[in-house]
């Protein structure tokens, strides 16, 4: 059985892979301490498709060590303890490179004994995780490795592996093959920054066209999009992918900024993650615009509700409606401050006794030398109005709620300082 394309063509050298310029351009860091063939533990964190793999293979190529690769979904710990058995034997003689894609499936046990080895410098670990390492990866591999990160490839620079690609098939299939720039370009933006998913596409789409009555195969456009269509999508409801997306959602939001927050919704919504849109699309109608306009809020709510009734597709269209109602609200987060503020103090032990006037109580006992609540009712006053202490002692003058240079916060400051007559600046 025939390998896919992506193996057939992996790059043998350094200057072979596509992108990670930031860390193989000559002078950089990575590329620096793979040619000096001095090689420590390495993690490489970052998407699919953009040369992890690639980089470890042509590693053990450069420094003439034998090569393992296991995957962490599958792999064991017997199955390390078969690579370290190959040590100091002629199958191994310059040591092992043990290349442990997706790393983040090991449990901890598994990641202690793999340790264990690599503290004793048995094998040289290079391992691959598309999950943050800080987060999945036992701290005391973390400190014994150098972590680097590698970023999806811009389409520019995927677009010369797709003319090796189409070149390699033309080739193997003795026929001419064509793809004109608008084609590649378009496949190489579909593909999300992933390489592999970009030759892969390559490689149904020649399998997928026949050729003219010349023997020549012609990829057009509506081929590509036909296969390409859902690549773009790249999303995990488990990883990173998935907070980054939430993330630029509800910033764009708060940023005001409609074309942005319409093209993550989209991503979210042709994801199928509708309970993460109206999640964060509600938190933001809270959190960012609030006091600013506050019927923004049941408005939101009003949206979301007939998103969930009606399902998607169609939730798109009050979702989209109420996106672009929080972009363009004007903002403020007093509200959220003050409570956040108000929080901290009750965290550092700020509390102390509710006033008696507050308390819920109607009578007095013996003990107590001053009878009464002394609770003064606001609505039997003039403007419905009466100063009195509503904080604890140890609280009493403290400010949380500051208005926010709205119109509607401004109008509220205006209204109470002319009930209250006096100028309240805070």
């Amino acid at each position: 059985m025939r390998s896919p394309l992506a193996d057939r063509i992996r790059p043998k050298s350094l200057d072979d892979i596509v992108g990670q310029k930031h860390l193989l351009g000559e002078g950089k860091a990575l590329r620096n301490i793979i040619e000096s063939g001095e090689l420590p533990n390495l993690i490489f964190y970052g998407p699919s498709g953009t040369g992890k793999t690639t980089l470890a293979s042509i590693i053990a190529l450069q420094t003439n060590r034998k090569f393992h690769k296991l995957n962490g979904t599958s792999a064991s710990t017997a199955d390390i303890k078969a690579i370290v058995a190959e040590l100091d034997t002629l199958a191994a003689p310059n040591g092992i490179l043990l290349y442990l894609d997706e790393i983040q499936y090991f449990n901890k046990k598994q990641q202690q004994t793999l340790l264990d080895y690599i503290e004793r410098g048995e094998i040289t670990l290079v391992a691959s995780t598309t999950e943050n390492p800080y987060f999945y990866i036992h701290g005391a591999i973390l400190s014994r490795s150098t972590v680097f990160e590698f970023k999806s490839v811009a389409p520019e620079e995927i677009v010369p592996a797709l003319k090796r690609a189409f070149a390699i098939l033309s080739e193997e299939k003795q026929m001419q093959i064509e793809a004109n720039d608008e084609v590649l370009l378009y496949m190489a933006r579909a593909c999300a920054g992933d390489v592999r998913k970009a030759l892969n596409s390559a490689e149904l789409c020649v399998l997928s066209t026949l050729p003219d009555s010349e023997g020549k195969l012609s990829i057009t456009k509506e081929k590509a999009m036909e296969l390409t269509q859902k690549s773009a999508m790249k999303y995990d409801r488990e990883g990173d992918e998935h907070y980054d997306i939430l993330s630029a959602f509800q910033k764009s939001m708060r940023g005001s900024d409609p074309n942005a927050a319409l093209h993550y919704l989209a991503r979210l919504l042709e994801a199928g993650d509708l309970p993460s849109a109206v999640r964060r699309l509600m938190v933001c109608a809270c959190e960012d615009v609030g006091l600013a306009y506050p019927m923004i809020i049941p408005i939101v709510k009003s949206a979301v509700d007939a998103a969930l009734m009606v399902g998607l597709p169609e939730a798109r269209i009050p979702l989209a409606d109420a996106v672009v109602l929080v972009c363009n609200s004007p903002k403020s987060n007093s509200a959220y401050l003050a409570y956040d503020e108000a929080a901290a103090d009750l965290r550092a032990g700020k509390s102390g006794p509710i006033p008696r006037q507050l308390q819920n109580k109607h009578f007095d006992g013996e003990d107590n030398q001053n009878k009464g609540q002394f609770y003064r009712y606001p609505h039997d006053y003039p403007g419905h109005y009466v100063p009195q202490q509503y904080l604890p002692d140890v609280l009493k003058n403290k400010v949380y709620y500051r208005y926010g240079e709205n119109k509607t916060e401004q109008a509220a400051k205006e209204y109470w300082q002319r009930i209250k007559q006096k100028d309240d600046k805070k």
